[in-house]
């Protein structure tokens, strides 16, 4: 089987609708379908429910190819998690850990708060990634309850119905402050090796990355490379049903 680039779009809401619409044109000159992860609930600005311009955009997506998938309830932290949790959350997370330290109760609460707002506006995910890629474990157990198919972290795709892990590296950028040039050089590095290797990787595109030409060219170069290198730009609902058992078989 061919190795699998799969790009996602985080943070789709109404207040950066533009900021997914730009990154969704520039795939497109690519020929690179996009999974755009969206915040359902309220989140700098109304709910997603309120953005009737936004939800058919949407709708014209999903048609021409690409994925719409959850990105957890309100995109920002819960109180009360533990000091190390916090610690790692503000690092690799910058306060959007909103599933990191949930119990089994508020986890499944949230998760269907988001899942109602989409479905009630023509959707139905299939995947569910975290803010922050983090994620508690009774979480993920809500998520293969509830029926969810997959469900990501920063270096894992987690096959919900399967229990299989595919250990696929997601590149990420990491704009605004003083990380932000040095973040850009490993995005650069690890995306050349991953590249040269003949590797799957995934490349996590978001709102503040188009603040910077610089990153929108890091990010752009990866595409390419990967591209170049005989990789299959997928979403994760492709990446996933060409991984099951059957599939991979007949592809092999």
């Amino acid at each position: 089987m061919r190795p699998s680039l799969v790009v996602s779009i985080h943070d789709v809401a109404p207040s950066t609708a533009w900021a997914a619409r730009a990154w969704v044109d520039e795939l497109e000159r690519r020929h690179v379908p996009a999974t755009l992860l969206v915040v359902p609930g309220p989140w700098e600005g109304p709910p997603l429910r309120l953005d009737r311009d936004l939800v058919a955009w949407l709708h014209e997506r999903r048609e021409r190819g690409d994925e719409i998938a959850q990105h957890g309830w309100t995109h920002r932290a819960v109180a009360g998690a533990p000091a190390w949790r916090r610690a790692v959350a503000s690092v690799t997370a910058r306060g959007c850990a909103e599933f990191w330290s949930l119990d089994t109760r508020e986890a499944k609460r949230r998760v269907e708060l988001g899942r109602h707002v989409l479905h009630r506006a023509g959707f139905a995910p299939i995947g569910f990634t975290p803010p922050g890629w983090l994620a508690s474990t009774p979480t993920r157990e809500v998520l293969a309850e509830l029926g969810y198919r997959y469900t990501t972290t920063r270096s894992t795709v987690l096959d919900l119905a399967t229990g299989e892990i595919h250990r696929v590296p997601a590149l990420s950028q990491r704009p605004g402050g003083a990380a932000e040039a040095l973040g850009r050089s490993v995005v650069d590095g690890w995306a050349r090796r991953l590249a040269r290797r003949g590797a799957s990787t995934r490349l996590a595109l978001h709102p503040m990355d188009l603040d910077n030409p610089a990153l929108v060219e890091s990010n752009l170069a990866a595409v390419e490379q990967f591209l170049e290198s005989g990789a299959k730009a997928r979403t994760y609902r492709d990446f996933i049903t060409a991984h099951r058992p059957a599939a991979a078989s007949r592809a092999a």
